[in-house]
């Protein structure tokens, strides 16, 4: 049995909470109870969420040992930052766990607490400046979804702690059960703590469940050529009017529009590290390395291969 801690603060996160789905639907692809999950809070009793909602937590004075702690965050944590007792619990605690996490604003508590510094964290991107200022020790990298220095995680904005979960359940039981869970949450993939907090499918923002179709087509299929009429018969449309909705839509043409999903493609593999530069170009639907390097150069400003130390 591996025994989760959820620790909640006064006015936490209310999403910090969907986190338990993870480890409870992982325990229905197994068919046995591995992971059993129990919410605390310093005093224990009912806590108020962001949303006004109160939830019943059990106090800190934990008996069992908890194999893993998940921090949650709270809205405004310059506002609230986390009291004294509950730091103290986590400087004495929380590294006999297998793992602690911070979820979201959450890595500012295990900040307090000592846990992050001369660490790899990160944390919502509209705080993460706020924590490089106040924690200089700390090595924040503030466009990741989920980062694991060791033992110690912090993860991204809000659901970025399914996909840090998620990661989680891959360590204990391996990628076919994470794959499991990921499809009965009906998340469309999972992300690896690699990819970054900021997506080309937001950045392009469709509105129309059509545009929304041919884009996930594309997407799902960049290592084809896709043309414009292949788009258009995914969503059985012609061609000049799937061209019309992306203008309309998006501000570009279909082209373009791809070529950024290319391009936000090849850059996560580049950063995972596990290919060759030809292999991604190949996968992520270039004609060739030097062309993903002509619009790699064309869209951030750098080659490919900057974001690779040593590698080709």
């Amino acid at each position: 049995m591996h025994r989760v801690g959820l620790l909640i603060t006064d006015r936490f996160q209310v999403l910090g909470l969907s986190t338990l789905s993870v480890f409870e639907f992982a325990n229905q692809a197994i068919k046995e109870p591995f992971y059993t999950c129990t919410v605390y809070s310093e005093r224990g009793g009912p806590v108020k969420s962001s949303y006004g909602v109160g939830v019943d937590s059990q106090p800190l004075d934990v008996e069992a040992p908890i194999d893993t702690w998940l921090v949650v965050g709270v809205l405004t944590p310059l506002e609230l930052p986390a009291t004294a007792g509950v730091i103290s619990f986590l400087q004495n605690n929380a590294l006999k766990a297998r793992r602690v996490a911070g979820i979201c604003t959450g890595a500012f508590v295990l900040a307090q607490a000592g846990l992050l510094s001369d660490r790899r964290a990160t944390t919502h991107w509209a705080h993460a400046q706020n924590m490089k200022t106040l924690y200089p020790a700390i090595r924040v990298e503030e466009d990741r979804i989920f980062i694991i220095d060791d033992h110690v995680w912090t993860s991204a904005g809000l659901t970025a702690g399914l996909d840090m979960a998620l990661g989680m359940v891959e360590k204990d039981l391996g990628t076919d059960i994470a794959r499991n869970v990921a499809h009965r949450l009906v998340m469309h993939h999972r992300r690896s703590g690699g990819q970054t907090q900021h997506s080309e499918m937001l950045a392009l923002a469709p509105r129309s469940d059509r545009l929304q179709s041919a884009l996930e087509y594309a997407r799902n299929n960049l290592n084809k050529p896709l043309t414009v009429e292949d788009l258009a018969d995914a969503v059985h449309v012609s061609a000049r009017q799937l061209s019309r909705l992306f203008r309309a839509e998006t501000g570009k043409s279909p082209a373009k529009a791809i070529e950024g999903l290319r391009l936000e493609n090849a850059r996560l593999m580049i950063e995972q590290g596990r290919l060759s530069l030809d292999v991604i170009a190949r996968e992520s639907g270039f004609r060739d390395r030097r062309h993903m390097r002509e619009v790699f150069i064309r869209g951030y400003g750098i080659p490919p291969q900057s974001l690779r130390t040593g590698k080709s």
